[in-house]
């Protein structure tokens, strides 16, 4: 079972984690395949390519086909970019579950498809909080999850490291454990792209994190003056965006409890009804913040 580290050069953001680890004693050179080369360490092989991050479909299962080696999980290594300009370490899962076939893709995936999410998100992010604070880095830098977003297709735990998180010695940190006491699972639906009021349960609680779904992710045609008997009556991609989303959380986290998590403030009366209703057909249990406690 190995980890790919896939970076790209065309990224300085990707270029500067990866410089970092090949940096680290015991790599040696690994196969090259398609213009991609690699280098080999313990478990982990970083892989490195010339292209866009967001359009390297299936390299997963290209690299299982070439090595025969098992992949266990996926992190690409990114630049973060923001309206708002202000530096951030991000983490965030991959999909575009909300779109349909044949809409355009414009970072990559494929309509209608979520990555398993990497299991290490949820222990990454706190531990990446602490080692900001411990070095002073907040407030200037931001600390946070983003809501589940593009490319490329992968069928592997994924997660975007968005800066970047080393790979050096210790204990590891966020392997999941399915026979564990600590198997609660949160799928946050609804709120903004840096999901603040999921956030909020992420950092406090030992919890772990599968999908992430804003509010842009949840398409719903609204009824207008329609009276809302069903979810059914609830046209757009939304079910289908929170049903995909919750099959590769189960593939991620074998033997979890997984709960969703809902942004109540983020929707309106009428979008929360719809949801509650399709979440109860399909015995995906609703959490509060308490019971996210371990």
């Amino acid at each position: 079972m190995v980890t790919l580290v896939v970076s790209t050069t065309i990224d300085p953001a990707s270029i500067g984690p990866a410089s970092a680890l090949l940096a680290m004693p015991g790599w040696s050179p690994g196969p090259s395949f398609e213009g991609l080369r690699s280098y080999e360490n313990g478990e982990v092989r970083m892989l490195q390519h010339d292209n866009s991050i967001v359009k390297e479909d299936n390299l997963d299962a290209r690299w299982e086909e070439l090595t025969h080696e098992c992949v266990d999980n996926v992190i690409f290594l990114s630049k973060h970019t923001a309206v708002t300009k202000r530096p951030a370490l991000t983490i965030h899962p991959i999909g575009v579950p909300h779109l349909k076939e044949g809409d355009v893709t414009p970072q990559g995936g494929k309509p209608g498809w979520a990555a398993p999410p990497d299991p290490r998100m949820g222990p990454w992010i706190r531990h990446l909080r602490s080692i900001a604070e411990s070095r002073n880095l907040i407030p200037e830098f931001e600390i946070t999850m983003e809501a589940t977003h593009h490319g490329p297709v992968t069928s592997k735990p994924t997660m975007f490291l968005e800066i970047g998180l080393g790979l050096g010695g210790g204990s590891p940190v966020g392997i999941w454990d399915r026979n564990s006491d600590r198997k609660k699972v949160i799928i946050g639906i609804g709120g903004g792209h840096y999901v603040p009021r999921h956030m909020d349960i992420i950092m406090k609680e030992n919890v772990w994190v599968g999908h992430l779904l804003s509010g842009y992710s949840l398409p719903m045609d609204d009824p207008g003056q329609s009276k809302v008997e069903a979810a059914k009556c609830i046209g757009g991609t939304w079910k289908e965006a929170i049903r995909a989303a919750y099959e590769a959380t189960e593939i991620a986290f074998p033997g979890g409890e997984i709960l969703a998590h809902l942004d109540h403030k983020s929707f309106k009366g009428w979008q929360k009804k719809a949801i509650t209703a399709f979440l109860e057909e399909q015995n995906i249990q609703i959490g509060k913040p308490n019971d996210f406690k371990q």
